[in-house]
Order: C-alpha cells, then sequence, then structure tokens
C-alpha cells in the first residue's frame, strides 16, 4: 500500500494495474544523484531551481502523482516524499515495504535504461512550516534551562548508544548524545522487522504514547544526517500529528557547533 498524509490506502495490485494514473515510480537513488547541494553537510535540502531541475529531468510533471520507493523497504524513500512536500508537491506517497515488498509478490520488474522525456516541474517557495534550522533548535534547547514548558518536542532517530552519548557517532571528531529534554525514537522502533514495513496507525500511535510523546503539539525530528529524522515524520503523519517539522541539519550540524547544548545520559 501507499502511505502519505492523506492516509489513502491502496494495494500493489491497484499499482501495477494503474501505473501512469498514479504517476511515475522514482527511485530514491536515481533521485537524490541528481541533486547538486552546494551546502557542506550531507542530505541537506537542494536550492529549489536545482531541486526543480532534477525533478523535470525525471519526467515529472506538477500534475503527476509521485510513487517513492527504496531497496530498503522504508528508509530514504521517506526523505524524498518529505523534500517533496518541502517545495509543495503534495501529490506524493511512499509505498510501504518499497521494492523488497514489491519483489517478495511476484510484482513485475524491468531492467536496463529507460526512456525518460524531461518536462518543466515549477518548484513553489520552500514550505517552512515543515523545515527548522541550527538556529531554531538551539533555541529550543536552550528553554531547557529558563522555561522548559516551552520547550517543542524534539525526537531523535538514532540509535539510543548514539542518543545517550554511550556509542560514538560514525563521523570522526563528532560527540554523541542529544539535545536537552530530547525524546529517543529509534527510527528502527517504527518499523515491522518482519515486514520491512511501517507499523499500523495504531501500533504507531502506542509507540509514541509510550515515549510521551504529545501528537496534538508541534514537534521537530532530528537523527545524523535528515534521511531517518524524515521517516519519523511518516510515521508521525500516520499516527496523526499535524504540526510536524525536519531539523534539516540535524545531529552532524548540531553537535558541530561550539555553542550547542549536549546531553550524555539515559
Amino acid at each position: 500500500m501507499f502511505l502519505q498524509a492523506s492516509i489513502r490506502r491502496l494495494s500493489l495490485n491497484q499499482l501495477q494495474r494503474n501505473v501512469r494514473m498514479f504517476g511515475n515510480l522514482v527511485s530514491t537513488e536515481e533521485l537524490a544523484s541528481n541533486l547538486d547541494t552546494s551546502v557542506d553537510l550531507p542530505h541537506m535540502l537542494p536550492a529549489p531551481e536545482v531541486f526543480a531541475k532534477a525533478v523535470g529531468n525525471l519526467g515529472i510533471s506538477n500534475d503527476d502523482q509521485v510513487v517513492v520507493y527504496d531497496t530498503a523497504g522504508i528508509f530514504s524513500a521517506c526523505r524524498v516524499y518529505w523534500t517533496f512536500k518541502a517545495f509543495g508537491h503534495n501529490r506524493v506517497s511512499v509505498l510501504n515495504g518499497g521494492l523488497p515488498a514489491w519483489i517478495k509478490e511476484n510484482r513485475p520488474t524491468e531492467s536496463g535504461n529507460v526512456d525518460i522525456k524531461p518536462v518543466e516541474f515549477k518548484v513553489k517557495p520552500l514550505d517552512e512550516s515543515l523545515v527548522r534550522d541550527y538556529k531554531t533548535v538551539l533555541a529550543n534547547a536552550k528553554l531547557a534551562e529558563t522555561n522548559p514548558q516551552q520547550q517543542i518536542q524534539v525526537l531523535d532517530a538514532r540509535p539510543k548508544a548514539r542518543f545517550t552519548g554511550e556509542a560514538p557517532e560514525p563521523r570522526a571528531g563528532l560527540s554523541s548524545g542529544h539535545m536537552p529534554n530530547s525524546i529517543s525514537v529509534p527510527f528502527n522502533e517504527v518499523i515491522d522487522p518482519a515486514k520491512g514495513e511501517l507499523l499500523d496507525d495504531e501500533s504507531l500511535r502506542k509507540l509514541f504514547a509510550s515515549k510521551n510523546v504529545d501528537l496534538t503539539k508541534p514537534m521537530i525530528t532530528s537523527c545524523g544526517s535528515g534521511i531517518t529524522a524524515s521517516i519519523l515524520y511518516l510515521a508521525l503523519e500516520r499516527a496523526g500529528a499535524k504540526d510536524i517539522a525536519v531539523y534539516d541539519g540535524s545531529w552532524t550540524e548540531y553537535a558541530d557547533k561550539k555553542d550547542s547544548l549536549i546531553i550524555k545520559s539515559g
């Protein structure tokens, strides 16, 4: 099935029968390879014009419903999903279970080059309600010392040991730990390990409740570099949250700044 904000459910059979109706299947690897940013941080949002050119070169127009998949099941597709939404294209879905689920159900595949005719994709201004920057998250972290009741919830998708500071970050010289009062929600916890699919909506709500996440209040998702934060973004949408943003620079940016407040504890 697809996963998207409108919670519309479509089966793989429907996708197979109506692939043109629902738009282009876009591999995340293909899309990412076209996005050349000038920012010295991994996986950051591209400039609007760079995104528009990359998407248009894939033959995707503003009228298309885009279905995003990846080879892991639920992983980088979520980042592409969020990126489309951040640039105002809401006709986008994630194929739950991705390519592994497609193959497991013996759906048709092909190999080789695909003949794509580039089209014009008119990008909209960045939806700033879906994105948070370092200045915003630092100010939020500092509220822990002055007015913690006013802090926005920050959900961290990194593994728990990196969150607590017990394990090192994979990037040399970068401190592990977490922002004050942030909440550890390792991204793998929102995925069904047996199926490689996102948990069902009710299971997601129970999971977030167990972490004391208030779905009715604003929240920011973060991770190492913005990929798995986007998995939490989609999971929170499915659970019913409405006010969600991704910290684009995530921990790679935050922990590299000398003014950042970093906690190392459970």
